[in-house]
């Protein structure tokens, strides 16, 4: 009963947040301006991954084109989704172009809080578009969304450790998941509360790697409706294998999210790499890793402790480090959970013609490649070549080759917010029952995803 309660909470909660949304009627509908090329517009950038140099030319060529301002306000990651839910509505404070996680796409798409721009597919770059992210802004075979950037997530190694256990690079992951479980055993340099494999037991985002490689998925559409699969035969292996990684690779806490693995690859304590980064980490400062899994972005923070203009650096050290894609079973890179955002238009808004012709300007091939030159997975896969051709950008591509989404479905945005995804691989990583805690969260969630 109490978890029926719960479920129906949070479904609650949901519910509210779409009816909200919902109010983009026909009170708060579009009024174009007469003058569409002198629009003043306003783009809600999430986070700072999007750098100043791109901002102001973004400004800058919008003005150049159209005569109007562009302004840009940057919104906090964790405010976003309520932010978005009160403003998108309210034709007087919305913003008119909105980047939002590819995972909240759907949530907002589908109560209509962006305009159709399916109409500009084909010129914003049609099939050569990260088709995943697509299907995410999507609805109904109508676009609302279309994505913006993406990372990935690939693994990051140390190559002395594993010379020293005599483990080869894993090319499947079978191998990948031995391996792990080997160095652990080993622990060559006899380092104390030592992972094969640092993963945190709320680690999801990463952990849903194994599911989608074993052919399993987190929910599927069935007759219209979408229905939680962690039952599936193919889901439950994929938990049972990351199960036993959770239980004898690594040492990483029950509690753990996909919060600064590579506090652990260094060599050094945790105090001395968070003045190093700027992160803050409650985990036990003797916690060490063979391997982790993380965003391209990190081998900025991995690497040999150095000084850079009298502060402390990390400085990448090939003979020390490595990195790879996970690979799947067959040998290909798996499918991991892609990282990213989209960006669609306001349907609220009064300045549509602007909005559209802020797209084109940031899906123009200049603007595409300066995502890449900045790290940034370009939206357009004709323009990946920019990323570079180092090993990150390589991992980087080979990763998302194969890359997925978690599901498409209204309610999607409402579950992440519920952290019953964390609470679920908790208690997998505690060796609970995978069966049952399977069709437990089955039942929990499936109502969830459906509310729109």
């Amino acid at each position: 009963m109490k978890r029926t309660k719960r479920a129906v909470a949070l479904a609650a909660v949901a519910t509210a947040a779409a009816l909200a949304l919902s109010a983009c009627s026909s009170d708060n509908q579009p009024n174009p301006s007469d003058s569409p090329t002198a629009q003043n517009i306003t783009l809600w950038l999430a986070g700072g991954d999007t750098p100043d140099s791109l901002r102001d030319w973004l400004k800058s060529e919008y003005n150049s084109r159209t005569g109007g301002v562009l302004t840009i306000e940057e919104q906090a990651w964790g405010d976003l989704v309520t932010k978005l839910t009160t403003s998108l509505p309210d034709a007087n404070n919305t913003p008119d172009v909105v980047e939002l996680g590819n995972t909240q796409s759907p949530t907002f798409t589908n109560v209509g809080a962006f305009s159709d721009i399916s109409d500009l597919y084909t010129e914003l770059g049609g099939a050569n578009l990260l088709q995943s992210f697509v299907a995410a802004g999507a609805v109904d075979g109508k676009n609302y969304a279309l994505p913006y950037y993406f990372g990935s997530r690939y693994m990051f190694y140390r190559k002395d450790i594993y010379a020293a256990a005599g483990v080869a690079q894993p090319t499947t992951l079978e191998e990948f998941n031995q391996a792990v479980l080997r160095l652990t055993q080993v622990n060559p340099n006899g380092i104390a509360d030592f992972s094969g494999f640092f993963i945190g037991g709320q680690d999801w985002r990463n952990g849903i790697s194994w599911i989608f490689a074993n052919g399993g998925d987190l929910a599927q559409k069935e007759n219209g409706q979408w229905v939680m699969t962690l039952s599936d035969p193919n889901t439950i292996k994929g938990l049972q294998q990351l199960q036993d990684i959770f239980q004898n690779a690594s040492k990483a806490p029950s509690t753990a999210k996909d919060e600064s693995p590579w506090l652990y690859i260094n060599d050094s304590d945790s105090t001395t790499d968070k003045a190093a980064d700027g992160t803050e980490t409650d985990l036990p400062t003797s916690l060490a890793a063979a391997t982790i899994m993380a965003p391209g972005w990190a081998h900025w923070s991995i690497g040999d402790l150095v000084t850079v203009d009298g502060k402390p650096a990390r400085q990448w050290n090939d003979d020390v480090f490595g990195v790879f894609a996970l690979p799947g079973a067959d040998g290909q890179p798996a499918p991991v959970f892609a990282g990213g955002s989209n960006i669609g238009v306001s349907a609220a808004s009064r300045n549509q013609e602007g909005a559209r012709e802020l797209l084109r300007i940031i899906f123009s091939a200049d603007y595409q490649r300066m995502l890449g030159e900045q790290g940034l997975g370009p939206a357009n896969s004709l323009y990946v070549d920019s990323l570079g051709s180092d090993q990150f950008a390589q991992a980087l591509i080979a990763s998302a080759a194969n890359s997925k989404l978690t599901p498409a479905a209204p309610g999607w945005a409402g579950i992440e917010g519920s952290k019953l995804m964390e609470e679920f691989f908790s208690k997998i990583a505690q060796g609970g029952d995978v069966v049952a805690l399977a069709a437990e969260y089955d039942d929990v969630l499936t109502p969830m995803l459906n509310q729109r």
